[in-house]
């Protein structure tokens, strides 16, 4: 048996973004990988490229020095699975010239 996960549309991410951002800077940092990818894979790739900066803002504010302070708490946002950490170096590597 397999299991359907419907892709949040880039929207409903950024909606979900701009709430995060307000309560959880972390998660908005989540959200905002997520939307990078959904849009990188859907071609888009001058608005990929804006939420690319925007998660790599996002992650300079965070301490990177652990595995812990750079472990992701979702394994998906929106149906867009996440990297099991999350800092800057990550984001550059998967997102090569966009970053």
């Amino acid at each position: 048996m397999t299991s359907t996960i419907r892709l949040a549309s880039p929207a409903e991410l950024e909606a979900a973004f701009q709430q995060e951002l307000a309560t959880d800077r972390w998660a908005a940092a989540e959200t905002a990988y997520a939307l990078a990818l959904r849009l990188r894979d859907a071609g888009e790739w001058d608005t990929s490229r804006e939420w690319v900066k925007q998660c790599l803002q996002l992650l300079d504010g965070f301490p990177s020095d652990t595995e812990e302070q750079v472990a992701t708490r979702r394994t998906a946002v929106g149906g867009v699975p996440l990297p099991n950490y999350l800092h800057p170096g990550v984001v550059r590597e998967r997102f090569g010239e966009l970053a």
